[in-house]
């Protein structure tokens, strides 16, 4: 291997700010955020809202932050909303939601394609009764495990929301891959959401930050619920100049990330033991035999490759740190084991 090659594939959260995006933060003209005085971060959210089709948008330091804002900003406390059983708001996110915004998470199973039934949203959907938290917000997660929901589910679903007269909020932490997948602008994902939260840092490539967008309305309400989690920033230019620097250059390149991790799915498909899944963006799901867990975990270590997920089913991530010279890296490597499985 290469001396400094890098085959971490465990997050697209572990890229690392190229030259150029260093240079534009070093360079980021700043002001304090807290009076609206940052015209970098005055920037990057007219520039986020135009991309999405939003009236405005929030800088919020993580995705985490951005989707405990959006249900603060929609639900009140004692009130509920629907989300899926894998969903991030969910899982992942300490359970914020319940204990912070007092907001009781109303849980629907995600199906194997990571929707949420339509059937299953309206049984969720109880009768007006002093016994039960009324829902106020559908959250949907777009993509979900690297999977992309549809459009016209996502009509579906805000046709649902409106007929109950309830709001949508996307975790779209990765939306820009979802948009990449169907080969589409964003906005026209983002249009059937009331709010959407998405991702700097992941395969866009900042270090940091996380972009809320919706109406006007609800972005001035999301600022005060910011505030009062400790989201406010002073100079925060330096870090939105990385995100601006992000949404112009790192959208474009996404699809060499799922292409790679195709190739990626080929080379692990043909190692013993191994089960893949066909990846939609750039997540590879494998499922691994119990009869090779141990040397297969042994042979990533030995060859310095890092993945995520537990020793039956991991996860490998492909994103800007994985050139075409660490794929064909890792290619090579998972040929060789391969060769000594056939020989064993």
């Amino acid at each position: 291997m290469e001396q400094n090659l890098e085959l971490d594939f465990r997050s697209d959260t572990v890229t690392k700010p190229c030259l150029r995006m260093r240079e534009a933060m070093f360079k980021a003209e700043v002001g304090d955020d807290y009076y609206r005085d940052d015209p970098t971060v005055q920037e990057l959210e007219r520039f986020a809202a135009d991309l999405f089709g939003k009236e405005a948008a929030l800088l919020t330091s993580s995705g985490t932050q951005s989707n405990l804002i959006a249900i603060m900003s929609h639900c009140q406390r004692g009130e509920a909303f629907i989300v899926g059983h894998r969903s991030h708001a969910y899982l992942r996110e300490l359970g914020g939601a319940a204990m912070i915004a007092g907001v009781q998470p109303q849980v629907v199973h995600n199906r194997a394609d990571g929707k949420l039934s339509l059937e299953d949203i309206k049984a969720s959907l109880f009768p007006a009764s002093i016994l039960f938290a009324p829902v106020r917000l559908i959250a949907v997660e777009n993509t979900i495990d690297g999977m992309v929901l549809p459009l016209d589910y996502l009509k579906d679903v805000a046709d649902l929301a409106t007929e109950h007269g309830l709001q949508v909020h996307t975790d779209g932490a990765r939306i820009f891959n979802a948009a990449a997948a169907i080969g589409c602008p964003v906005s026209n994902i983002a249009c059937f959401s009331n709010t959407v939260s998405f991702c700097l840092s992941k395969g866009l490539g900042a270090p940091v930050g996380s972009v809320l967008v919706g109406s006007a309305q609800t972005i001035e309400k999301a600022r005060r619920h910011r505030q009062m989690l400790g989201g406010g920033m002073r100079q925060a230019g330096i870090l939105a100049a990385a995100g601006l620097f992000a949404l112009q250059n790192n959208v474009s390149r996404l699809e060499r990330d799922h292409a790679r991790a195709k190739e990626l799915a080929d080379a692990l498909s043909n190692l013993p033991g191994l089960t893949v899944e066909t990846p939609q963006t750039n997540i590879v799901f494998c499922n691994v035999d119990a009869s090779v867990q141990g040397k297969f975990s042994e042979f990533l270590k030995k060859n310095g490759i890092r993945v995520s997920g537990t020793p039956d089913r991991q996860r490998w991530v492909t994103h800007l740190g994985i050139d075409d010279v660490a794929l064909a890296t890792t290619a090579n490597l998972l040929t060789q084991m391969q060769g000594n499985c056939n020989e064993s």
